[in-house]
């Protein structure tokens, strides 16, 4: 396998950080705050690798959601 860059290593923390505070929701909203998840990070999958300026914007963009996400009020995510 071929060595990931700055950036690929950044996406692959970031959806594991999300992964990660699924853990904390309730058992019964758990599989929303999963399958939103996976819907944010594959809707888009099919960007450029070399056009920066767009990941670096979706990385702040995923951050700033998982910060709001990971609020103790926030119990069930309605897509």
């Amino acid at each position: 396998m071929a060595k990931l860059s700055g950036l690929q290593r950044e996406v692959l923390s970031l959806y594991r950080q999300c992964i990660r505070a699924v853990r904390e929701k309730p058992a019964d909203t758990r599989e929303n705050f999963r399958d939103f998840t996976r819907t944010e990070f594959r809707k888009h999958f099919d960007h450029n690798k070399k056009d920066f300026g767009t990941i670096e914007y979706l990385l702040r963009k995923g951050r700033r959601q998982l910060e709001l996400f990971q609020e103790p009020g926030i119990k069930n995510i309605m897509r």
